[in-house]
């Protein structure tokens, strides 16, 4: 067979191959690049929440998750919250802070607390450390019994925090409110 017969069943069959390819790839469902899917880490955020809730601190929700959804997934409001300086149905943004305030004198409410008092159930390191009798390490234990407890009932239950006794809190019992 002539040289340029062999050439031309070369060419013929590479043209035929290549025809094949681009008919092959029509008939493919286009591919989705892995940029378009969405991974795990953007279908979840975080958001901190504090103030007057049951458990303050960062949870994790589902992106388009409200500022409701955030609330409930810290043990929802405390009886001294005021709910509508929040906007409950806000949506939320990946690392946002929503903080729920009390309420106060000034929003036409009488809250069962005295001035001077410290407030067991939202009271920081600080606040809690300031009280008679209550170091740096006590205020720590009465913030970690809050979180893992959720939010002190009654003033007696501060008792129930270790190292904590009925001495100790017969000299707080008049300087703390809930």
């Amino acid at each position: 067979m002539p040289m340029y017969k062999r050439s031309l069943i070369v060419l013929a069959a590479l043209a035929a191959c290549i025809l094949g390819i681009l008919f092959y790839e029509q008939q493919q469902p286009p591919v989705l690049a892995p940029a378009v899917r969405e991974s795990a880490a953007e279908t979840t955020m975080m958001v901190y929440v504090s103030g007057a809730v049951n458990h303050p601190g960062v949870v994790q929700l589902n992106s388009g998750a409200r500022a409701m959804d955030a609330v409930k997934a810290c043990g929802g409001l405390l009886p001294s919250a005021d709910a509508d300086k929040v906007n409950m149905a806000q949506a939320l943004k990946d690392g946002e802070q929503i903080s729920v305030p009390e309420k106060t004198a000034a929003t036409g409410v009488t809250l069962p607390q005295a001035e001077g008092r410290v407030s067991i159930n939202t009271a920081d390191e600080k606040a809690l450390d300031s009280l008679p009798g209550i170091g740096p390490a006590m205020a720590k234990r009465i913030i970690e019994y809050r979180q893992q407890q959720g939010a002190f009932t009654q003033l007696e239950d501060l008792k129930k925090v270790r190292g904590l006794g009925p001495a100790k809190y017969e000299k707080l019992k008049d300087k703390i409110t809930l």
